[in-house]
């Protein structure tokens, strides 16, 4: 797999609400905190203002755009955000997944949207990178999502069999859409493992580490993939991602050996040389560094209060820097 692939496998999203709201008139919704859960929507027809707690710009969403919102923060939509709001809570209330909600008869307005929980123990690896509001709107861009938007709109109004699974997988397919637009259009500007995805040298060090963690990966294997001399290629990928090269490659071995510990039933022992590593001891001293608990507590989810604080800044961070 190429290594968003394997973030976002090792964070394990799924969506556990997909609705579509069809409205009319002047209106006004004011959606809860998502539990740190990501919003994903399409407007199908129409316009509204999005509105996002603690960002100080509003956005104008219009027919055919999308937006991301991975920070799970309270949100409004609406016609216009002078209007009082209405609770999304008792409107969504009584909708099953995959359902669309109409107010006021509908007709004026559509939209699609999905909430996806991130059920890995590293939630925010992703979040971290991502402004509070991904908007989606260029022509170019809107193309990629529309297939997927049509689709999921479609199995919304059909209820065929195996139609629950069918728009489950539809919304992921828009997260990852908007992620690939946002890496393209973003990509150049920010640091950080996402970022450097988008540069086509620190791409093709990332993907041959991540294809083969277990490999003893040298500054001099690695900067001829970049097609640099070690000092230039260990400076740049400090500047893309922020954090070198093997630091970056024993924080990436270790998110794997977290999931295997929690997921796989796999000994310590095994785990350690899938990774690389020629002893056990040498690998749990490198987990619990980076953990903060022994490999053997965190299987059994015996975290201390440094591993609880550590997993917090694990996500992303955890693949960019450690203090």
């Amino acid at each position: 797999m190429d290594p968003l692939s394997d973030v976002l496998s090792l964070l394990k999203p799924r969506s556990y609400l997909s609705a579509g709201f069809d409205a009319a008139g002047p209106w006004s919704v004011q959606f809860p905190d998502q539990q740190r859960a990501i919003k994903c929507g399409a407007v199908v027809s129409g316009r509204c203002w999005l509105r996002v707690d603690g960002v100080a710009d509003t956005v104008l969403l219009e027919t055919g755009d999308c937006f991301l919102l991975p920070s799970g923060r309270p949100f409004r939509l609406a016609t216009d955000l002078d209007l009082p709001p209405m609770d999304a809570v008792g409107i969504f209330s009584n909708a099953r997944s995959g359902s669309i909600v109409t107010y006021n008869g509908g007709g004026d307005f559509l939209l699609v949207s999905s909430r996806f929980a991130l059920t890995g123990d590293h939630a925010d690896i992703l979040l971290r990178m991502l402004p509070p509001i991904v908007h989606i709107r260029s022509a170019a861009e809107q193309s990629a999502l529309r297939w997927s938007v049509e689709r999921m709109m479609q199995e919304m109004h059909d209820r065929q069999a195996g139609g629950f699974l069918v728009i489950q997988h539809l919304a992921h397919m828009i997260l990852l859409q908007a992620l690939r637009l946002h890496l393209t259009e973003h990509g150049q500007g920010g640091v950080g493992w996402l970022f450097a995805l988008a540069d086509r040298q620190m791409s093709a060090v990332i993907t041959a580490m991540h294809a083969d963690p277990a490999h003893p990966w040298t500054l001099q294997e690695l900067a001829p993939l970049a097609g640099m001399s070690r000092s230039t290629f260990a400076q740049k990928f400090k500047q893309k991602v922020g954090t070198s090269p093997m630091d970056y490659l024993t924080r990436w071995r270790m998110l794997l050996a977290g999931d295997r510990l929690l997921h796989s039933g796999d000994p310590v022992a095994k785990i350690a040389v899938s990774l690389g590593y020629e002893s056990e001891s040498a690998f749990s001293t490198a987990f619990k560094k980076i953990m903060g608990c022994s490999p053997r507590q965190y299987g059994r989810g015996q975290k201390s209060p440094l591993a609880g604080r550590e997993t917090q800044a694990i996500d992303l961070s955890r693949l960019e820097t450690i203090d």
